[in-house]
């Protein structure tokens, strides 16, 4: 069952229960102020065994399962209305209160049954209990009394019509609920193929795309080693990326791990250690490389400096050269270099990336990040 079906059995369940122990404090006080004092001794067992049982009817709603005392409360309701036939209370005209005990009974009745199960104690108890009361009203046959008796089978079939709207109400909201699950369990896979897509075009970018790049242009220098190493550290990166393995990285070593390839001279200000959870370090090194990178291949300098400073519940870190500078504005949309493998890595740990950067005066790359902002 699902939850909404489930959550509306369990409300009408209790519900009914509610309805039966609110509703007996005023059906009782009706038995016994209208039992004439002759009567009083005669009406008080039936009065009270009816309490006893609805009470036990009631726990039995809260907590139990299944419709077998379903079955008992038609007989203990039939019980109750033969006592008229012992008593005088027909004679009385004391039978108000047995009526709407059945009425109330066949009414909750329908909010914790099947439909053929309620149906049949709706029908079995009215019908009897008008059964009854006809019986022991057979001298006079008061069509009133037997018309208010019946009553019960109609008002149980407008409860059972009302629940029934609700029910299906409830596996309208299942569907939907299981609908609007599906669709956000699609939306999550497409975000994480996208989000792996975008890593793996950072990481072409970042890494076969410069090293091409700087064979087309000459950057290589007449050393083979150098682009031998190069390649080597590319193909790596490509192949796996077990710096995600474990829960938490040490930035400063990746950091560190990370200068041999970019080929320039940094002046490096770094803590001894700095531990992260492991994405953020990788996303923050990965962006500092790329940082770097832009050093060597715009800046016109082979110098750069790198100053690291905070904790694991925070860090900035200072990408900065004294070349040739640019304009950050007048960069095209379409290069992936600061949008993507910069910014955008930056943004998908909840960090930022800011570039200060102008012609003739070199360019400053700051990271920041801050634990709960991502």
């Amino acid at each position: 069952m699902e939850e909404a079906g489930r959550l509306l059995v369990l409300f009408g369940r209790r519900y009914a229960a509610a309805v039966r122990l609110a509703t007996l404090a005023p059906i009782c006080a009706i038995a016994l102020l209208r039992a004439p004092p002759d009567a009083i001794v005669a009406t008080v067992p039936v009065v009270a065994a009816a309490a006893a049982w609805t009470c036990g009817y009631a726990w039995w709603l809260d907590a139990g399962r299944g419709v077998a005392p379903v079955a008992l409360d038609v007989l203990a309701l039939l019980a109750l209305c033969a006592s008229v036939l012992l008593t005088s209370a027909v004679e009385d005209r004391n039978t108000g209160w047995l009526r709407l005990l059945v009425t109330f009974a066949c009414v909750t009745c329908q909010w914790h049954t099947p439909l053929l199960a309620g149906g049949a104690a709706a029908l079995v108890a009215g019908g009897g209990a008008a059964g009854l009361l006809v019986t022991a009203d057979a001298m006079r046959l008061d069509s009133g009394l037997v018309t208010g008796t019946l009553w019960a089978i109609p008002a149980a079939a407008l409860s059972r019509a009302a629940w029934e709207l609700l029910r299906r109400a409830a596996d309208r909201a299942d569907r939907m609920a299981a609908e609007a699950a599906e669709a956000r369990a699609a939306a999550q896979a497409a975000a994480a193929a996208r989000a792996e897509e975008r890593e793996l075009a950072n990481a072409l970018h970042d890494t076969a795309a410069t090293t091409l790049l700087m064979v087309g242009t000459g950057r290589t220098g007449a050393d083979p080693g150098l682009l031998a190493a190069q390649a080597r550290r590319d193909l790596d990166r490509l192949r796996s990326d077990s710096r995600r393995a474990d829960p938490h990285a040490d930035l400063v070593e990746l950091l560190r791990a990370d200068l041999g390839a970019v080929q320039l001279t940094v002046a490096c200000d770094l803590p001894p250690e700095l531990r992260l959870p492991s994405g953020v370090a990788v996303a923050v090194a990965d962006a500092a490389r790329e940082a770097l990178t832009n050093v060597r291949r715009h800046a016109g300098t082979d110098r750069a400096a790198l100053r690291l400073t905070g904790d694991g519940g925070g860090l900035r870190l200072d990408v900065a050269d004294r070349g040739r500078g640019f304009s950050p504005e007048d960069v095209p949309g379409t290069r992936r270099g600061l949008r993507e493998s910069v910014r955008g890595r930056m943004a998908r740990v909840g960090g930022t990336a800011e570039v200060v950067s102008a012609p003739g005066k070199g360019t400053l790359v700051r990271l920041e990040w801050r634990a709960g902002d991502g």
